[in-house]
């Protein structure tokens, strides 16, 4: 199985995190041997964490996959994950390609509310908290099942030094489990990997994004159909091309 894993931040640093930690949660979640592909946003913010930021990257998500699972390789991959945790044009995404598309939040949303009927989303950045609550909403989750709080260190300031974060996760998890969460999701590029260090300290589980997008990705999901697209202009060759679906044609 191939992967694409596609960082919607456009710090490199944070896509060898997410390879590494990808790499190293295969074997640790059991999932069979896959050939893990990391790539980094063409363009857009370091590190995404507002509302503009969010949009610019959903066209840098759209031609990062259009470059590499586009009109000349359809078929080079069998999954791509959105490894950003607001999921920039996941949706537009599955209008596009002939793959499965997986979410790190949709998944996490997805595999925590499968062990706990009230679940918390945590964060870093403040900016995330609307976000997400109406990521969720929209995906049917209110805050009666899907709480979602955030720490002030945004994902790259945590992934810079993540030990001087911990503490601030823990209490704020905490303050979830006083709230009703029975699990706690640790969500964000930045954040990749701490969730085994949380769980050391809390009674219920704490999941890694990433890990769920892995899992998800392993599992196979939907493909959706093909939706025919107003022809554009003024964007980049690949993204062109896909959106005028040449891949359909030329299979």
């Amino acid at each position: 199985m191939r992967i694409l894993l596609l960082n919607g931040n456009t710090d490199p640093a944070i896509t060898t995190l997410i390879a590494a930690r990808a790499k190293e949660a295969l074997p640790r979640l059991g999932l069979p041997t896959c050939d893990l592909v990391p790539a980094t946003a063409p363009f857009g913010a370091r590190y995404v964490a507002t509302r503009a930021a969010v949009a610019i990257a959903g066209h840098a998500m759209l031609s990062g996959l259009a470059k590499h699972i586009g009109a000349d390789n359809p078929q080079s991959f069998d999954a791509a994950i959105i490894a950003c945790f607001g999921e920039p044009a996941v949706e537009a995404a599955r209008e596009l390609l002939p793959i499965p598309v997986i979410g790190m939040a949709e998944a996490s949303i997805t595999l925590a509310l499968e062990q706990a009927p009230r679940i918390a989303l945590l964060t870093g950045g403040a900016a995330w908290v609307p976000m997400l609550e109406e990521f969720a909403l929209i995906r049917g989750h209110g805050p009666d099942r899907v709480q979602v709080r955030s720490v002030p260190p945004t994902g790259d300031m945590i992934a810079r030094a993540p030990e001087k974060s911990l503490s601030l996760i823990a209490e704020e998890a905490r303050q979830a489990m006083a709230a009703g969460a029975g699990v706690v999701v640790l969500g964000g590029a930045g954040l990749v990997g701490l969730a085994p260090k949380l769980a050391a300290v809390l009674p219920v589980p704490v999941l890694d994004s990433l890990d769920c997008a892995l899992v998800m990705a392993c599992r196979g999901g939907r493909v959706s159909a093909r939706v025919a697209q107003a022809p554009q202009i003024g964007l980049g060759p690949d993204l062109t091309r896909l959106l005028a679906g040449e891949y359909a044609k030329s299979k």
